[in-house]
């Protein structure tokens, strides 16, 4: 369904320590409506909620709202260090169009 490459789990593990995550938040993963192309990518650490699937990806739980399912489906997610790509990358095959800096996408 969903793929974090070992960069992505590295930076998710750094982010855990540094930010003091609480042990009851996991790493969501989703879209909300907005950004220049129609929809935003969601990355964040939240609690659980009652409908979300929970998916175990090298060793990170990752919380999905079953509803953004169809948005997201077999996305890859790295993070990139570099000087011309740097945070969080989104590989989204459902994707149509995308905007510039890579975070909102279109589907139609």
């Amino acid at each position: 369904m969903i793929s974090l490459t070992d960069r992505a789990v590295e930076q998710v593990k750094v982010l855990r320590e540094k930010e003091n995550i609480a042990e009851g938040k996991q790493l969501r993963l989703g879209v909300k409506g907005g950004g220049c192309s129609g929809l935003s990518y969601i990355l964040e650490f939240d609690e659980p909620k009652d409908l979300d699937k929970v998916y175990q990806i090298k060793g990170i739980d990752v919380l999905v709202d079953p509803r953004h399912e169809l948005y997201i489906a077999g996305m890859v997610v790295d993070y990139q260090s570099g000087l011309n790509d740097r945070g969080f990358i989104f590989e989204n095959p459902n994707a149509t169009s995308s905007c510039g800096c890579g975070t909102s996408f279109s589907t139609s």
